[in-house]
């Protein structure tokens, strides 16, 4: 399975400039980026996804959250080797729902970026593109079922 620990050191072993760390983004900015997805354009997103991920060190399983909070979108990414990590980021490039954040590793802010894209032949596509093409992995999102709810 995934090694967050080797893909972050081939990331800040690479010659990559990072972004700046998280706190250098103002909220005004964070709320504009988030302002910049409708509800409408959000709808096909929403909801909990498997992301099958396969990269240069091989393959890697994550869960994608999306969802709408007072009408602005908000998500978070985990995988098993890696706590839920929330989304500040969200904007739209033609049909895809792009998707960045940062995580800090031994102390180095590391930015990511999630691309969702719909695909009328098959699953959702997805790419995680880890520190500005650093380290990409590609696969699909495929939409968890909910739990069946229980009659009282």
């Amino acid at each position: 399975m995934l090694d967050m620990t080797l893909i972050a050191t081939v990331i800040l072993t690479t010659s990559v400039t990072l972004s700046p760390p998280s706190s250098t983004v103002t909220v005004a900015a964070q709320a504009q980026a988030a302002a910049s997805v409708t509800p409408a354009q959000l709808a096909p997103f929403v909801g909990e996804w498997a992301l099958e991920m396969q990269g240069p060190n091989g393959p890697g399983a994550f869960t994608l959250t999306v969802k709408t909070e007072n009408d602005k979108p908000a998500a978070d990414i985990a995988n098993d080797e890696m706590p839920k990590q929330a989304i500040s980021d969200f904007s739209m490039s033609e049909k895809s729902l792009v998707l960045g954040y940062q995580f800090t590793y031994e102390g180095n802010p590391v930015s990511a970026v999630i691309y969702l894209t719909p695909d009328e032949k098959g699953p959702m596509k997805a790419q995680i593109d880890f520190a500005g093409g650093a380290y990409v992995m590609n696969g699909t999102a495929k939409k968890k079922k909910e739990a069946p709810k229980l009659l009282e």
